[in-house]
């Protein structure tokens, strides 16, 4: 009787069933430790062996099934973040930093360093590697966002995008894109419980949006159900 129950927890839970009927316990995330290295958007620095793939799961219905995956790390001076994400088509026509690029093809990052805050970091980068750099104040889903003031040197984000199976440009056939992301804690001062040290827990979601049908599909590693600003159900990283 007790497998037959595990076998059907987790089947609820494969079909997406149980986030409706419970809540799963959060096994936090763990973030190795790694030597700085050069960006370059193709994640092929031996450094990323030392972290798993973790997928995002597709949270609407319609489009199509492209696979998404990250990995991340963390140094003495930052975060790495590593995406993957299977696509067919550039669907975005934003050609500079800060507009509005989560209405088009981007992946998304969300950063809550101390969970009883409702502030919290959010940072979307684009396949064609254009970038909007937030922080958030969501009180009962009442919004409030700052761009970051000196944007620049130490404390700006290193992001280096790579497509394959196509040129970078807008409505290009591709095969996939991968968005290489470094985030140096200089960023993030302010927020309480930053920089990290080993054993640190922190709350976060990566998140990904495409546009290839003309409407909004959304995957995220988080059970967000309609936005990825569903902060409270953000899954714990541990700092390792």
């Amino acid at each position: 009787m007790k497998l037959f129950f595990l076998l059907l927890c987790n089947l609820l839970y494969q079909t997406g069933i149980a986030n409706k009927l419970y809540t799963p316990i959060d096994t936090a995330l763990l973030v190795r430790r790694c030597s700085d290295f050069a960006v370059t958007g193709k994640g092929d620095n031996a450094e990323w062996e030392k972290a798993k793939w973790t997928a995002l799961t597709k949270i609407n219905k319609g489009g199509n099934e492209y696979k998404t995956k990250f990995k991340i790390l963390y140094s003495s001076t930052g975060i790495y973040v590593l995406f993957n994400s299977v696509d067919e088509k550039i669907g975005t026509e934003y050609k500079n930093d800060f507009e509005n690029l989560f209405t088009a093809d981007v992946v998304e990052v969300f950063f809550h360093p101390e969970p009883a805050q409702t502030v919290y970091f959010e940072y979307e980068v684009s396949p064609l590697e254009k970038e909007l750099v937030l922080l958030i104040m969501n009180t009962n889903g009442k919004f409030g966002s700052w761009m970051p003031w000196h944007y620049e040197d130490k404390k700006k984000v290193i992001k280096k995008v790579n497509i394959t199976g196509g040129e970078m440009k807008p409505g290009a056939t591709i095969q996939s894109w991968t968005a290489e992301l470094f985030f140096p804690f200089q960023l993030l001062n302010g927020l309480l419980n930053t920089p990290p040290i080993s054993g640190t827990k922190w709350n976060a979601n990566f998140c990904r949006l495409d546009y290839d049908t003309g409407h909004q599909i959304m995957w995220s590693w988080s059970p967000v159900e309609k936005s990825f600003h569903e902060f409270k159900k953000y899954r714990s990283i541990q700092f390792e």
